[in-house]
């Protein structure tokens, strides 16, 4: 296999006084922290599509991207070359698993059955690496988003023979997951949305979306795929009203068509952002759902109202989340993806690396201060003594469903002189900036 970042060694903990930008500071994947190593709480992941598809383009300008496999002029070995270096990446990051859709790891043929083609040879290649190595697929999915056939949506189409091209793909990409041991995958709507209603029946849209995806969960049991079955809310972009714009809208679609049992969600940083929502709300709110599945680990910028898809180093977002996920029991099956992209002008070869251990260090960094948080419990028990009043006499009641208006209107006659307590949020905020500036 042909080393694509010679001068790019595997990445070391040096700790936190390091001055070595090639070396992790907080990230310590052999430290074990409540039985288990830190790599394997934080079950980092790389994403494919950034990581080895992106360009460095955007609406205003082409490609910077310096990548030394790009003079491959073979689709097939062009492939396979990205593929090398995906897995040359993982073993110097100390990463263990990767994502990808369908379309980043193999070119699309002419026909559906070229295309699957070429996409089990490249599976193949994959499959190869993967035992060799050892790295594992934490998800795959299908791209239903690029191609101008998806102009129109997938499951959500107006074209019913689009609608029935989108599930062949789909099956596809489920049967290659299996394959690859994938532990989940991933529904993103893509382009599961509209402009207007003035061409829009939402209704069977919406109705579709649902049939596609009842499916697709009979389809996960028939071929006996024991992953995870995952939605990503996202709000507009691309399309303008998207039908899973975050975590409440999607639990409230799941729920109608009594789909709640064979999902759960991932969240993105960038795209609860983009929906108004801090990215802790998304994934607390999936968490006390029981639907936290898996993270997509990058941040936006509030100067930008698209996705950026920025590595993170928001210290606050990566404590915050952790937080969610330690209170979760972690994330199961799921990880930390980094749905992340180093920008336009960080175009040499060797900023992959460098975007990747900021982010790493991000995480591993708030993966710590969560957890002494939550030893410590200063934020649990302030949370219970300020709702304490539900704990005993009417609060009680009200609780376990004893009382009624009329019962509340007596209590109320009785006790109108009421006295409320602070929220104290700038105590909290500065206890939290405590744990974070503390060693």
């Amino acid at each position: 296999m042909k080393e694509y970042f010679p001068n790019v060694s595997k990445i070391q903990y040096e700790g936190e006084t390091s001055t070595n930008p090639f070396a992790f500071k907080y990230f310590n994947p052999d430290e074990v922290i409540n039985g288990k190593t830190m790599k394997e709480h934080l079950r980092f992941t790389l994403s494919y599509w950034h990581t080895l598809c992106g360009a460095g383009s955007d609406p205003f300008g082409s490609g910077t991207m310096e990548r030394p496999w790009l003079d491959i002029k073979d689709p097939i070995e062009f492939a396979k070359a990205k593929m090398d270096a995906c897995f040359e990446i993982m073993e110097k990051l100390n990463i263990d698993f990767f994502a990808f859709h369908d379309r980043d790891i193999a070119p699309e043929g002419k026909t559906l059955v070229e295309t699957n083609a070429i996409l089990d040879e490249v599976v193949a290649y994959c499959d190869k690496l993967m035992k060799e190595t050892g790295k594992k697929l934490l998800w795959g999915t299908a791209n239903m988003f690029s191609h101008p056939r998806f102009m129109h949506g997938a499951s959500t189409t107006c074209e019913a023979d689009i609608f029935a091209f989108a599930a062949a793909q789909v099956k596809k990409a489920m049967e290659v997951t299996k394959l690859l041991g994938g532990e989940n995958y991933v529904f993103w709507g893509g382009r599961e949305g509209y402009e207007t209603l003035l061409n829009t029946n939402m209704k069977l849209e919406e109705e579709n979306f649902a049939r596609f995806l009842k499916m697709a969960v009979d389809y996960k049991k028939k071929i006996g795929f024991t992953g995870e079955l995952l939605i990503e809310p996202k709000p507009k972009e691309p399309t303008k009203h998207q039908y899973d714009t975050d975590a409440a809208t999607v639990l409230g679609f799941l729920r109608k068509y009594g789909l709640e049992k064979e999902f759960k969600l991932n969240i993105e940083a960038n795209h609860a952002t983009l929906a108004g929502h801090t990215f802790e709300h998304d994934v607390h709110l999936a968490r006390i759902n029981g639907a936290l599945g898996s993270i997509d680990a990058n941040m936006g910028d509030p100067n930008l109202g698209w996705d950026t898809d920025q590595f993170p180093t928001n210290i606050y977002d990566a404590t915050y989340c952790m937080y969610e996920i330690i209170q979760n029991g972690g994330l199961g099956k799921g990880g930390l993806n980094f749905d992340s992209k180093p920008r336009r002008a960080s175009f040499e070869p060797e900023d992959i690396f460098l975007s990747y251990i900021s982010g790493m260090d991000t995480f591993a960094k708030g993966f710590k201060v969560a957890l002494k948080l939550i030893e410590d419990g200063v934020l649990e028990n302030f949370k219970a003594d300020r709702y304490a009043t539900f704990n005993e006499g009417i609060g009680k009641d009200i609780v376990e469903g004893k009382v009624d208006f009329e019962t509340l209107e007596k209590y109320a006659l009785e006790h109108d002189q009421i006295k409320v307590k602070s929220g104290r949020q700038e105590m909290l905020e500065s206890i939290v900036n405590q744990y974070i500036f503390s060693k």
